[in-house]
């Protein structure tokens, strides 16, 4: 039990940290990449009119790109590279203004032009260029300018990231781990004296039910017809049921309920144990089937095994209608093992399988009551599976037939 809460504390802190580290690297990447682009295009804006500009101007009143309002410093005509393809309607090239490159010749040029006419979009990245298509009154102009730079700038950023994150998640889950048992150590300590209060109360308990049983069957020697002393009985037999029941499930919050885990046949323990509940079942006018695979070996505790198949069993033939059926199966399927324990019996249409595996949660309280159940059995047949790696589960098709399925892998 601790074991587990000390792994969902772990999983919970890892979960949150993860979630604020994903948001941030994937915050800080898109803000980053968001404003680059945005600074790339305002840059690819004031291009175009630069472009327009030297259309208009005679070339010796063109001002320097470093006097541009878009341009990024003094430095800005050595460190700015673009190129411009001119071209009409019809997309053929009319002229491609390179003067601000040198790697760029026609047939780059031409190279591409046709990625972007294929991209259908007035702006994007093509490799290492940022472009911008800009309608003319007799074609449109294509402005190219080389981001190299930030696209490595941001690309550096994203992996710097990234890496930062994992070794951030991986100190965290050190130092997690490290605190985690000084964390859960206050719950560690009420389950401890949970424990210790319930094995103690279950030891106290059994001497006077043990005295009031061993009167109450002396009186029924001599009034054997006593109504009164058979309800002492019969309720002193529950209440020792029950206290032996919240021992035994006490125990099994212990960190290693089962030591000394061993191999054995699950059939020949299967086998052992119906026997009785099928004549039980006849006893009390109930149809019980059972299949049982041959064979079948698990790894685990065999007395706890037939404890756990004993409470469904006999939860099937307690609350099953009159006149009902029981089925047990076992068998083996994709290398895991199920028990399947099902009874007929009209279920309230509200009702929450998966709760009878709370201790003391009933169905029908009155009914329960009749029966002589304790409401922890349930909770004692989950505990063993969950102990030995199981999975046990609770569910109707139809509101007239209960299946109970553990599953050992």
């Amino acid at each position: 039990m601790l074991k587990k809460m000390k792994l969902r504390f772990i999983l919970a802190a890892m979960t949150a940290f993860g979630a604020v580290m994903i948001v941030l690297v994937l915050g800080i990447n898109i803000i980053t990449y968001s404003v680059t682009a945005g600074r790339q295009d305002k840059m690819l804006a004031g291009i175009m009119e630069y472009e327009q500009m030297k259309m208009s101007l005679p070339v010796a009143d063109m001002p320097m790109i470093s006097e541009m309002p878009w341009a990024n410093g003094p430095e800005a005509d050595f460190t700015t590279r673009f190129f411009c393809v001119h071209c009409d309607e019809l997309g053929i090239i009319e002229s491609i203004s390179r003067e601000h490159i040198s790697s760029i010749d026609r047939a780059t040029a031409q190279f591409y032009l046709e990625k972007v006419m294929s991209k259908d979009q007035k702006n994007g990245y093509v490799e290492e260029y940022r472009y911008m298509i800009q309608k003319d009154a007799d074609g449109f102009t294509v402005g190219f300018l080389n981001v190299s730079n930030e696209q490595r700038f941001v690309h550096s950023l994203f992996w710097t990231s990234v890496i930062i994150a994992l070794v951030s998640l991986l100190v965290v889950l050190v130092l997690i781990i490290l605190i985690s048992n000084k964390a859960i150590r206050p719950y560690a300590k009420n389950m401890e004296r949970q424990k210790r209060f319930i094995t103690d109360a279950g030891h106290e308990l059994k001497t006077p039910l043990t005295s009031i049983a061993t009167s109450a069957d002396i009186l029924a020697m001599e009034d054997e017809d006593n109504e009164w002393i058979k309800n002492i009985q019969k309720q002193t037999a529950r209440l020792t049921r029950l206290v032996s029941d919240l021992v035994a499930l006490s125990r099994l919050d212990e960190e290693m309920p089962f030591p000394e885990k061993a191999e054995f046949s699950i059939s020949d323990a299967a086998w052992e144990t119906a026997e009785h509940f099928a004549s039980l079942a006849q006893a009390e006018g109930k149809k019980y089937s059972q299949h049982i695979e041959e064979e079948l070996k698990m790894e685990g505790d065999r007395s706890a095994i037939q404890q756990m198949m004993s409470i469904l069993l006999d939860n099937a033939v307690r609350y099953s209608d009159k006149g009902g059926e029981i089925h047990l199966d076992i068998y083996h399927k994709h290398n895991k093992i199920y028990v399947e324990v099902s009874n007929t019996c009209e279920l309230p249409g509200d009702s929450e399988l998966n709760r009878l595996f709370d201790r003391f949660y009933r169905l029908d309280e009155s009914r329960s009551s009749n029966t002589g159940g304790t409401g922890i059995g349930l909770s004692l047949a989950k505990a063993i599976v969950e102990n030995h790696g199981g999975k046990i589960t609770a569910t109707s098709k139809d509101g007239k037939t209960i299946l109970f399925r553990a599953i050992f892998s």
